[in-house]
């Protein structure tokens, strides 16, 4: 009797542990997290003297599928706008990482205010620079 009792309990565990993990793979779409990499950019900057170069990669993190193809659809655009705003720049605006973070702020709102233009919508959640060099 004890044997059937355990092959029983066996059984239970297995069936629920399959229904658990089951649940696990199905997660909301509110969950989803995508990046959109840009090719990079390299811009000179900085008026009249010495020429400056700023090389940058720009990562979008986007929230859903939709976003991820409304940011593809309108990629002209978006590079258009952020080659104006990089070359835009001065030595001070670069130099340190406050000041690289926002301008990291500001590609994004550049971004953010083109996608609401062309889409209804900002869609964007974050945008990141993954390489940034100037010289």
């Amino acid at each position: 009797m004890l044997p059937m009792r355990g092959l029983i309990a066996v059984i239970f565990l297995c069936f629920f542990s399959v229904a658990y993990a089951a649940d696990d793979d199905a997660a909301p779409a509110d969950d989803y997290v995508g990046y959109v990499e840009l090719k990079p950019f390299t811009v000179n900057f900085g008026g009249p003297g010495v020429t400056r170069f700023l090389k940058c990669e720009v990562s979008i993190a986007v929230g859903s599928e939709a976003t991820q193809f409304a940011i593809n659809h309108h990629m002209a655009n978006i590079r258009n706008d952020l080659v104006f705003l990089y070359s835009g720049q001065t030595a001070e605006s670069v130099d340190s990482i406050q000041a690289q973070t926002e301008l990291a702020k500001k590609s994004l709102k550049v971004v953010q205010d083109l996608i609401v233009e062309e889409e209804g919508e900002a869609m964007i959640s974050d945008l990141f620079f993954t390489s940034f060099v100037v010289q």
